[in-house]
């Protein structure tokens, strides 16, 4: 009898200082809580508590960009999940693992593990985090430059987070659709969604964290740089900065300079842009973000370009090339040699040019980045852009000119453009 109650004392400190590690977290005492938490996975013999603390030292490392340590505590946690036996720990577990990946940019086992969790037969909880799952692997697919393929699983993170009136989800799949046609040139839909995200935050987030305004403010702020709407972008990018140095959100403070950096450039100030390049870099590097090191070394060639440097632009993007190389990034790529055939042209260089020109065609042709109705390029220029059901992208104007009986790419029938 004793040894009972021994163990329901152990569970319920467990509770207790995992909700003072939550407290200490959310008045930004962030070591504190950490402290906490870790003194509690020591301790503690009760395995839900166990599973429960990893989950918040697996959020708090996210957020403060320690990823190799978030990848750890999602090592233990699937470990601490086998032990219960129980599918709706597991699928979390794998999430997890899913997410610390994609944070690494390890994109293909990022897909792996979601994989695993939407295979997984758990209860209605289970069920429940698919939405979070599909959102992990169109980043993941994103990041490979798939991008029928993670517009898919963008569409599918919707409609869970539409049937289960998940607005936090909805939040989240609203910035990666903002990111998705920043990446596609479409800058209105890039500008749309954000906006959208900024709204649930504003109508349904009283009792979110600030991170989800940070968040929907950051990317407004890309698709106003876009636009060429500078200033507003300014205000966008200064407001998530803001908060992400007040939670000490390393990942944002990265993005922010980088977004910083570029408003800049826009405006010609390259010697303002650069130290916010570097800052950027510092971070990005830190936290091992290469996805972010690519845009920044080639943000930091462009100023080159500007300043009619065109060997030292060279050597940002030679470094970029290895990154986006190594880690599958295709639109990546497509932009080194966009980038190239500029320069080689300015130098007058016609075999180093014609390779270039090969090569960006190639990525293009690799990506589908063209419109199956009109056969010209999709995201070399500001088009607005319209996806069917079977999540093929072409131009609205094409759509709206030839109808939309089937899709010219799948010939699937489709009776109205999809929703995103």
């Amino acid at each position: 009898m004793k040894l009972l109650i021994t163990r329901e004392m152990g569970q319920d400190q467990t509770k207790q200082q995992i909700e003072k590690g939550l407290q200490l977290y959310q008045s930004n005492q962030t070591e504190k809580a950490l402290q906490v938490w870790l003194r509690v996975l020591e301790k503690t013999t009760d395995a839900a508590g166990r599973f429960r603390v990893l989950g918040c030292l697996i959020t708090a490392h996210s957020e403060m960009g320690r990823y190799k340590d978030m990848l750890k505590f999602a090592v233990v946690q699937i470990d601490t999940a086998r032990e219960l036996e129980d599918p709706d720990y597991l699928t979390e577990s794998y999430l997890n693992l899913a997410r610390s990946n994609e944070k690494l940019c390890e994109f293909q086992k990022t897909i792996s593990y979601c994989k695993t969790c939407l295979n997984m037969q758990g209860t209605t909880v289970s069920m429940q985090l698919n939405g979070q799952v599909s959102l992990s692997m169109g980043n993941a697919y994103l990041g490979l430059s798939i991008f029928q393929k993670a517009l898919e699983c963008f569409e599918k993170a919707l409609r869970y987070a539409h049937n289960n009136d998940d607005k936090m989800l909805e939040c989240r799949v609203c910035c990666s659709l903002g990111n998705f046609y920043t990446h596609l040139k479409d800058y209105e839909k890039a500008l749309f969604f954000p906006c959208k995200a900024a709204e649930l935050v504003n109508d349904y987030g009283k009792g979110w964290s600030l991170k989800y305004r940070a968040m929907s403010q950051y990317y407004m702020a890309v698709a106003y740089r876009k636009l060429g709407h500078l200033a507003d972008a300014m205000e966008c990018c200064e407001e998530s900065m803001k908060i992400a140095l007040q939670h000490g959100d390393r990942p944002l403070q990265a993005q922010c300079l980088l977004c910083f950096a570029d408003i800049h450039r826009s405006r010609m100030d390259v010697q303002t842009a650069f130290p916010r390049y570097d800052s950027s870099m510092s971070i990005m590097t830190e936290i091992g973000n290469r996805l972010g090191q690519i845009q920044v070394l080639l943000g930091v060639a462009k100023c080159w370009v500007i300043q009619k440097e065109p060997d030292k632009a060279l050597e940002s993007i030679e470094k970029a090339h290895e990154l986006a190389e190594g880690l599958g990034n295709k639109l990546g790529l497509l932009k080194i040699h966009c980038l190239c055939e500029g320069i080689y042209r300015a130098k007058g260089q016609q075999r180093e040019l014609r390779n270039h020109v090969v090569k960006f065609h190639e990525c293009v042709e690799e990506m589908e980045l063209y419109c199956g109705m009109c056969g010209e390029s999709i995201g070399d220029q500001n088009h607005q852009l319209q996806a069917l059901p079977c999540s093929h992208v072409f131009h609205l104007k094409c759509l709206q000119t030839n109808g939309t009986r089937g899709c010219p790419n799948c010939r699937r029938a489709s009776v109205k453009p999809g929703f995103v």
